[in-house]
């Protein structure tokens, strides 16, 4: 924290602001030359330039270490537009967006992740942007979490090997009056460097029985939608990472429901708690000094 002097004038406090403005732009140019050296050594080595893991760490050390009156929702949103701009500068991609159950806030959500550099484009429904992503080299698609009713069963176009996969949960730092609060699913083609927190799963059962949603909860798994398909019924899961498929399919077996169908659709990184975060606190691996 810079020390205020009791002579120092309205001139000198714009000075300094001056010196700190060239000093980020000198940074910023900085990252971008890292960057270029970057590129050149992921060309041989192959790989997505997309990498939620790193993403996910990064913002929960920007968070933890975030103190000062600037507000988080700037800091945040900054930090959102530097990662995915660079990205862009190192494989240039579109993000999709299903603008189905309105457009202002899927481009809010959409705009505050990853800017004005990186190409929105508008779809009417979740298998358009799916769609899209699959036939694309390397673009991103975002998806309402509680998407409308009539969206169906959207998830089961994530199923096969071979589909797109959601691989991240927006926004990352959740909390009260989130300029874009909007739950949204980011889906992309299969990554390596998938955060897997969070596991996502199709499920189709054969009847549903009152105390499954209790049943899943006690292992920390919820149901975010559910669809129906004749006598059956399709559910959209998530669970913990560390739970193995047999504990999952022993907590339906508890419940009094036969599994017909279980396959992954994604995953994504557990969402920063903001509450739990002391004003200043220091993240492991880091120092004061």
């Amino acid at each position: 924290m810079l020390e205020r002097t009791d002579s120092e004038s309205l001139a000198d406090l714009r000075a300094e602001i001056d010196r700190l403005d060239r000093h980020l732009h000198s940074l910023l140019m900085e990252r971008s030359e890292i960057i270029d050296r970057l590129i050149a050594v992921k060309a041989g080595a192959g790989g997505s330039a997309f990498r939620p893991d790193r993403e996910a760490e990064m913002m929960r050390r920007l968070v933890s270490r975030h103190r000062g009156i600037l507000p988080l929702d700037t800091v945040e949103s900054i930090w959102r537009v530097i990662i995915s701009t660079f990205t862009y500068v190192q494989a240039s991609y579109s993000v999709h967006c299903d603008v189905s159950g309105g457009d202002a806030a899927m481009r809010d959500g959409c705009r505050f992740h990853f800017g004005f550099t990186v190409p929105f484009v508008s779809h009417q429904g979740s298998g358009p942007v799916i769609e899209a992503v699959a036939a694309s080299s390397g673009d991103l698609g975002l998806v309402a979490v509680d998407a409308p009713a009539s969206a169906g069963a959207w998830w089961k176009q994530l199923a096969s090997t071979s589909a797109p996969k959601i691989i991240a949960r927006l926004p990352f730092v959740e909390r009260p009056n989130h300029p874009a609060g909007l739950p949204l699913f980011v889906i992309a083609k299969p990554l390596e460097a998938a955060a897997r927190d969070v596991v996502l799963y199709d499920v189709v059962i054969d009847r549903w029985p009152d105390v499954l949603e209790n049943t899943l909860a006690a292992r920390d798994a919820e149901i975010l939608a559910t669809a129906q398909e004749g006598k059956a019924t399709s559910l959209l899961v998530a669970a913990p990472g560390h739970l193995s498929h047999a504990d999952f399919d022993k907590a339906f077996a508890e419940a009094g429901t036969e599994i017909l169908k279980r396959c992954e659709i994604g995953s994504h990184a557990a969402r920063f708690d903001l509450a739990k975060v002391q004003p200043g606190a220091v993240p492991p691996g880091e120092s004061n000094a």
